[in-house]
């Protein structure tokens, strides 16, 4: 099935997250609740501030040497066609009329390792109530996950994606992980992402499969602790 659908998912969070990043509107998210693996049953919590949230995302000195932070770019709305996965392309309707996943509070930092456009680990956090949190983070994985390879348009950019489900810690309340696959141009890339909802946080950190692995920890430990 193939339909064109102009949503938030900018090229650039498609080609590295899809639909995490970009699928965060400003609305609740859907009612049924997905299959994943969980610890402890979602409660009621008043979600962080943005400016919380700022506070607890990891930055150059929490990483160590050799990291940059890029500087935020535009979010783009670009006409995104999802090919031969349906439920990523009801996803990206879902976000374009602000009908589902929408959480509340939110922060990113993305970072490049040793000035390489191929090494880079990118933070995102969340904070909403923890049932908002589990639903709306559950769907999109759950929505990823059921097409083990599909593409993605943007005009005359094709890419052939690939998603596969890892091994996530055990860390936090509940834990999502899975490698992306991605190949345009010639060039074939890799990416992981984990996501550990803690609370009324959620901890999303994505890139190279090395350094999510080296930073997730600390990232968690800095969104729980942090002021």
């Amino acid at each position: 099935m193939r339909r064109s659908t102009t949503t938030t998912l900018g090229l650039g969070a498609v080609f590295t997250v899809l639909a995490l990043t970009g699928c965060a509107s400003h609305s609740e998210p859907a009612d049924s609740a997905p299959a994943h693996q969980g610890g402890s049953t979602p409660s009621a919590s008043a979600p962080l501030s943005s400016a919380q949230l700022n506070n607890r995302l990891l930055n150059e000195s929490d990483l160590g040497e050799g990291y940059t932070r890029k500087p935020e770019t535009a979010r783009r709305n670009d006409d995104v066609t999802v090919i031969g996965c349906p439920a990523l392309d009801e996803l990206g309707n879902d976000a374009a009329t602000g009908s589902a996943l929408g959480f509340t509070r939110k922060a990113k930092a993305s970072f490049t390792y040793a000035g390489s456009s191929t090494s880079e680990v990118s933070e995102e956090l969340y904070s909403d109530s923890a049932a908002r949190l589990s639903k709306g983070i559950g769907r999109v994985f759950d929505a990823m996950l059921s097409c083990p390879s599909y593409q993605v348009t943007s005009g005359s950019t094709v890419v052939d994606m690939g998603t596969e489900k890892t091994a996530a810690p055990d860390l936090g309340d509940e834990q999502w992980s899975q490698l992306l696959t991605y190949s345009a141009g010639g060039q074939r890339s890799v990416v992981k992402q984990t996501a550990i909802r803690t609370g009324n946080i959620l901890v999303i950190v994505s890139g190279s499969p090395g350094l999510v692995d080296a930073h997730l920890d600390k990232a968690l430990a800095k969104a729980r602790t942090a002021r």
